[in-house]
């Protein structure tokens, strides 16, 4: 009698996994650890290297008044250059 109790008791216990993170997509933008491109001079090498350290696919230089697409995508690296071409701001879209 004690052990089909014991066996119900343990059937109600159940020990779940953690949840598997999904990775992000290949070429999915993350703009932590950007913070040291900012003063940088636009150039090839810095392109290169924001591309390296965020995952990006795609970077789009924009400069001070320059009209862009609100468009979002999570494949590419904005960097915000002022009148000098220095980096003032690196994000995501």
């Amino acid at each position: 009698m004690v052990l089909p109790l014991a066996l119900l008791a343990t059937g109600a216990c159940r020990y779940d996994k953690a949840p598997e993170t999904t990775p992000s997509p290949p070429g999915k933008c993350v703009a932590d650890g950007l913070a040291g491109l900012t003063g940088k001079t636009r150039s090839e090498a810095v392109a290169k290297q924001a591309l390296r350290l965020s995952g990006a696919k795609n970077i789009r230089w924009i400069a001070p008044g320059m009209a862009v697409t609100m468009d979002y995508r999570e494949d590419r690296l904005n960097l915000d250059v002022d009148e000098k071409g220095r980096v003032t701001r690196a994000h995501c879209g």
